[in-house]
């Protein structure tokens, strides 16, 4: 599977669009998807991208680790080694594509969240 390093422009900013949700590895939502190097369970994190005159929605694959305490909707933050992944397959004779995205750690702007949001 071919991993493309995204290139941001020093322009480019993340904010976070939902909470982060578990990602399973099974239709019925029994067994946690989890890093196969490590064994951290994986989460789904829709991140805004903005960029010049343009914003998009994507979804990221962040391993628990990688969660910062205080990731809330509206928060900024950067995605740290942020790769993108095209997929493809067939399904019922119709092709499926996409880009699966993927970072190692989602790092808040300006550095750790007030006390007050920790807690």
């Amino acid at each position: 599977m071919a991993r493309i390093r995204v290139g941001l422009l020093p322009s480019t900013s993340f904010m976070v669009g939902n909470m982060a949700v578990p990602k399973y590895s099974d239709a019925e939502k029994t067994q946690f998807a989890t890093d196969r190097e490590t064994g951290a369970k994986l989460f789904t994190v829709t991140l805004f991208l903005m960029e010049e005159d343009r914003a998009e929605a994507m979804k990221v694959t962040v391993p628990e680790t990688g969660l910062p305490n205080g990731l809330k909707p509206g928060v900024p933050v950067i995605p740290v080694e942020l790769f993108a992944t095209p997929w493809a397959r067939i399904f019922n004779g119709s092709l499926s594509d996409g880009i699966a995205y993927r970072a190692d750690r989602l790092d808040l702007v300006g550095g750790s969240a007030p006390a007050s949001e920790t807690a």
